[in-house]
């Protein structure tokens, strides 16, 4: 589904990968490991093609870092979700409006909008706070729209970036229990962390990145 080939990135004189491969299969839920400064968001940002290797090639799908176009991007982006660890709600709408937006910008009818909205907000356990604004939420809960917000457009993979990042310990495990049960139901999951405790109370497959380089993969 989705094959790293060979990938080499630099920011100007720095290494931030280097000859980097692996693949992701249907269904997988994969960990990227590492300390900060591993390499863990330049793969993300790859995957998405906010950036493209110097070296090497990524394939996702149909679509290809050697031959995409920039018109093309947005099409890639629609089928990868994305959750961030800082959130990135809009403050000036409510949970529903935050979710519905990412459909709205494609054109979708507000009948198709509505039952996608109320189907994910009800998967991550916030139907009840549609109306809320995110700014009175929890952490937890904040991270939830962010997860209903990636999964609304039916992705076939999911990117999450440090999501618990910024929670504590018990919310921490709610959030990577809500991850599990997303990939349970066909959703490909990449976690980057560097929480190994998480790691240890949900085994998976993972991918150990160092210095920008892929040191060890544990099944």
């Amino acid at each position: 589904m989705i094959q790293i080939n060979n990938i080499t990135v630099r920011f100007d004189r720095f290494v931030a990968l280097k000859k980097v491969t692996f693949e992701i299969q249907k269904g997988e839920f994969i960990y990227i490991v590492g300390p900060s400064g591993a390499g863990k968001t330049t793969l993300f940002r790859l995957i998405y093609m906010d950036i493209f290797p110097e070296e090497g090639n990524i394939e996702i799908g149909n679509f290809n870092s050697l031959k995409i176009t920039k018109k093309d991007i947005p099409f890639l982006r629609r089928k990868i979700g994305i959750v961030f660890q800082d959130f990135k709600l809009l403050e000036d709408r409510n949970v529903f409006d935050n979710v519905a937006f990412v459909l709205q910008v494609t054109g979708a009818r507000k009948k198709e909008i509505n039952k996608k909205v109320m189907r994910v907000l009800s998967e991550v356990g916030l139907h009840n706070k549609r109306f809320e604004n995110p700014l009175n939420l929890s952490g937890g809960e904040q991270q939830r729209v962010v997860i209903a917000r990636a999964l609304v457009n039916e992705p076939f993979v999911l990117l999450a970036d440090e999501p618990t990042g910024n929670l504590d310990r018990k919310t921490s495990l709610e959030i990577l229990q809500l991850l599990v049960d997303i990939n349970k139901k066909g959703t490909a999951v990449l976690v980057a962390t560097h929480n190994m405790n998480l790691v240890k109370a949900f085994p998976a497959k993972i991918i150990r990145l160092e210095n920008g380089e892929v040191v060890d993969t544990k099944y």
